[in-house]
């Protein structure tokens, strides 16, 4: 849908469209960034973990073909690698592409498998951040199903975020609350990761990911017992995070 105002410089584009829609709900925010000149060239970043069918389901409701990309870092959990199967073909998703990283790069600085004990920083930048980055070259923009009330540096997301690379990353679901997610699953009978069930509300790799006990935060069992809070995939302040991040980095 054309809009009445040109695209801005690129450091104001993401302001810019925060302003244009901060009156807006997920569902208009996703749907315009679809279609808004000045977001540009899109794709759905997925994990297919917790929460991920809501976004992937307002996706399919849109555009079946939007581009989905989908990290595999080769030490998922199998009900994630299956999940991603079923929620794609339930859904009709028809771009879910997966990505890895380089084989090359796998032999050169991970031969054992190992580098998530001694440096899960550089195993994440290794099997996530680098091939992500790769992926996203053709794109000037990206979707992602953060939200607020999963804390730390999410607890200020906007709408519209610039990377450290100038695309534009849209959070729909930044002002969700937990219910709303729950309530868009049941209303829409989507189905549930299986981990969830067994404990674990936050789904990353299988070496680094524990279940999260009663009255821990969602994210507690993400990298347990280090300072770690993020993959490096998202950014932070426009730069992208690939160590440890303080909860004053926000």
């Amino acid at each position: 849908m054309p809009l009445e105002a040109p695209l801005p410089a690129p450091p104001d584009r993401a302001a810019h469209l925060n302003r244009r829609y901060r009156h807006h709900g997920a569902v208009a925010v996703l749907e315009r960034a679809l279609s808004d000149p000045a977001v540009g060239r899109i794709a759905l970043v997925s994990s297919f973990g917790a929460e991920s069918v809501v976004l992937l389901h307002l996706v399919s409701v849109l555009d079946r073909t939007l581009p989905v990309l989908f990290i595999d870092t080769e030490m998922l959990f199998p009900e994630t690698l299956a999940y991603q199967t079923e929620v794609s073909a339930r859904l009709g998703l028809t771009d879910v592409r997966r990505i890895t990283a380089a084989r090359a790069e796998i032999a050169a600085r991970d031969p054992s498998g190992l580098l998530h004990r001694t440096d899960p920083d550089a195993c994440c930048t290794l099997r996530k951040t680098e091939p992500l980055e790769q992926a996203l070259a053709g794109f000037d923009a990206w979707i992602t199903g953060r939200k607020r009330f999963q804390g730390g540096q999410r607890a200020t997301l906007d709408f519209f975020e610039t990377d450290a690379a100038g695309r534009i990353k849209v959070n729909p679901l930044a002002h969700w609350e937990k219910g709303d997610v729950i309530d868009y699953m049941i209303e829409n009978r989507l189905p549930r990761h299986p981990l969830v069930a067994r404990g674990y509300p936050s789904i990353g790799c299988a070496p680094c990911t524990t279940p999260v006990a009663e009255g821990e935060d969602e994210r507690a069992g993400r990298w347990r017992g280090s300072d770690k809070t993020e993959c490096g995939i998202h950014f932070v302040n426009g730069r992208v995070v690939r160590g440890p991040v303080r909860e004053n980095a926000a």
